[in-house]
């Protein structure tokens, strides 16, 4: 490790989220729930106690540094997203999800497209998240994330979070909300027809070597019966309400790694190497955003990172920075949020030429 890396991790290692570090010892000012409108603003799923700030850095294959507590499987909250959106792809190249064009109704009637609004929903719209699904999911109603903002987002705040905001047609209005999310992770769920967890370690996890420790965990009353009987629960795509992706840092490395060789692991074709590349195009009403990862086409979004990065972004501080100009993936864990830019930058120098 060249001294500049090594200065580089000094200084993430110093700039910890001030979250505490077990949840229990201090609720108000750990999680983003806290934001939520009454009733909404509470956990309704588990969450766990988290490791120090730490990291995993891989360049040409091959991992060239680790701090903290990389082997550790550590609550990812919105990390979780981008793993939806791979999950999409395995089911397209199992052949059950053809065409992502295509309204989500036609393949699966009865779970929450079927009204007049939600009947032009296409799989596509929510892995982009223009979705504008209107309804309720597991108890949690649209509304409450509407007018939702968040740091990556470059427009200013529109209304008050939770508020009336008028419904736009399907495809038209960009907006992060973590219920239409629930409800992408729960027609994946139909569409495989058993749990998402089982379909993440099987087709992705294990297959890279990684998955210890990795856990999917839903809300306390997201359980439903499938067509077959089976009793099964549905994982949201995150940890704002609880529940969601306990991961590695090293398995999220190995994430990465997969998308940077366009989704081919030992000479097996895990994702269709058109979905990567289709979850790396800027949706047109939101360049910053492709399907369930951010984009930093303007150079502005993530300082540091070249114009060709994608990222998996999740509260507290959790970053995988996949960055093709350097061969490399970055995984940030537990980072105060205000040292991103200036840490992305110091190990952008670092690794490069």
């Amino acid at each position: 490790m060249n001294n500049a890396l090594a200065a580089a991790i000094d200084f993430a290692s110093a700039h910890e989220i001030a979250w505490p570090r077990d949840p229990a010892a201090d609720p108000a000012r750990w999680g983003v729930h806290h934001e939520d409108t009454p009733p909404y603003d509470r956990l309704r799923g588990p969450v766990h106690a988290r490791g120090p700030q730490g990291g995993v850095i891989w360049q040409g294959g091959r991992e060239i540094a680790a701090w903290g507590e990389p082997a550790r499987a550590d609550l990812s909250f919105s990390v979780a997203k981008s793993y939806l959106a791979l999950l999409a792809g395995i089911a397209q190249r199992e052949g059950l999800l053809p065409d992502e064009q295509r309204p989500v109704v036609e393949r699966l009637p009865g779970i929450g497209f079927d009204s007049a609004h939600n009947r032009a929903i296409s799989w596509a719209m929510l892995l982009e998240q223009t979705s504008e699904w209107e309804g309720s999911c597991f108890g949690l109603p649209d509304r409450v994330d509407r007018w939702r903002k968040v740091s990556n987002d470059p427009r200013p705040a529109g209304g008050p979070k939770g508020g009336a905001r008028p419904l736009q047609r399907p495809g038209s209005y960009w907006e992060y909300n973590d219920v239409r999310i629930n409800q992408l992770a729960l027609a994946l769920l139909h569409l495989f027809g058993r749990p998402l967890p089982e379909v993440f370690l099987d087709e992705i996890l294990r297959p890279l070597g990684g998955g210890e420790g990795f856990a999917w965990r839903g809300y306390d009353d997201a359980w439903l019966s499938l067509p077959d009987g089976r009793r099964v629960q549905s994982v949201p795509g995150g940890t704002h309400w609880g529940g969601g992706v306990s991961i590695s840092a090293r398995d999220q490395a190995r994430i990465g790694q997969l998308l940077l060789d366009g989704g081919l692991h030992a000479g097996r074709p895990l994702i269709p190497r058109d979905w990567i590349t289709k979850m790396r195009q800027p949706c047109a009403i939101a360049p910053f955003y492709g399907r369930l990862v951010w984009l930093n086409g303007d150079g502005q979004s993530f300082p540091g990172a070249s114009t060709e990065a994608y990222l998996m972004v999740g509260a507290g501080g959790n970053y995988v920075w996949i960055e093709p100009a350097l061969e490399a993936v970055i995984v940030l864990r537990w980072l105060d949020g205000a040292q991103a830019a200036a840490t992305m930058r110091q190990i952008a120098a670092a690794l490069g030429p």
